[in-house]
């Protein structure tokens, strides 16, 4: 069989292993994290939910950082800092859930043109197979705003209270339902 570069997988390795190449820095540090692209969290803290993954070497979340404009099809400014602001987005997140510390969060980025954004996003999720993309889904999220607050509160918060926003959203899903979802997903994802 003849080696074809253009393969999802041979296009997926690619990205991986330029990414991987990134240095690991704490969520204070991303400030200092220029352009839109690709990121990825990583946990060493002590709770035993996410002991697979606490050494650091597997992302518990990967995202994208995709610069204004850019879904409307308008001209990008690569220059604009989307992935500093993504990245300090999910450190005020993390600061406000009670049963996490942003000490034990170390983020990781790589810089891609905005065309590749999105594949480059899906390439890191389908690779590293992130607990907080797969199972405690929400923690991307946004404020839904007063209009909808009828909405459930995500998995994600379920798992991680304190966001103040997410305490104004209806409370289905309950903490030990979300800790008995993560320990499926390790033994269902094979970690």
């Amino acid at each position: 069989m003849l080696y074809d570069p253009l393969t999802y997988d041979n296009l997926m390795m690619g990205l991986v292993f330029h990414f991987q190449k990134q240095p690991q820095h704490s969520l204070d540090e991303a400030a200092s994290i220029e352009g839109p692209g690709v990121y990825a969290l990583y946990y060493t803290g002590a709770l035993p939910a996410y002991a697979p993954i606490a050494s650091g070497d597997a992302p518990i979340y990967v995202g994208k950082a995709i610069p204004p404009g850019s879904r409307k099809g308008d001209a990008v400014d690569a220059a604009v800092p989307a992935l500093r602001r993504r990245i300090n987005e999910h450190a005020k997140s993390i600061g406000q859930a009670v049963n996490l510390d942003a000490d034990d969060f170390r983020c990781k980025a790589l810089a891609v043109q905005p065309v590749w954004i999105t594949l480059a996003e899906r390439f890191l999720i389908d690779h590293f197979r992130p607990v907080w993309n797969l199972c405690l889904d929400g923690f991307g999220d946004h404020d839904p705003g007063a209009g909808r607050r009828n909405s459930e509160r995500s998995w994600w918060d379920a798992m991680h209270p304190g966001r103040a926003w997410a305490t104004q959203l209806r409370s289905v899903k309950t903490q030990a339902a979300a800790e008995e979802r993560v320990r499926s997903f390790w033994t269902l994802d094979g970690a």
